[in-house]
């Protein structure tokens, strides 16, 4: 007999976008809350604000905009040191 796994719900730990401004957004996640500049994430730019905000937090880790196809993991965003945007 084959078994089925049960389908997984929706993932309720929050990613959301919190604020969008000439600069850049915010994206808040938990408890913690991150600045992505436009400068240092250019992609999110020329987004619309529904492209943006449509924000998905994965496995806890890693944060997809599917609609602008970008993937943050947000190991970069707490310790942006460790992976610098250009290379040296």
């Amino acid at each position: 007999m084959k078994m089925k796994s049960a389908k997984l719900g929706r993932n309720t730990s929050a990613a959301e976008v919190t604020h969008i401004s000439k600069h850049g957004l915010w994206v808040l996640v938990g408890e913690k809350e991150y600045l992505l500049t436009y400068e240092d994430f250019p992609w999110f730019s020329d987004g619309k604000v529904s492209e943006v905000t449509n924000v998905e937090l994965l496995h806890g880790t890693h944060l997809r905009w599917p609609d602008l196809d970008v993937d943050i993991e947000l190991e970069s965003l707490k310790y942006p040191d460790r992976y610098p945007l250009i290379y040296k």
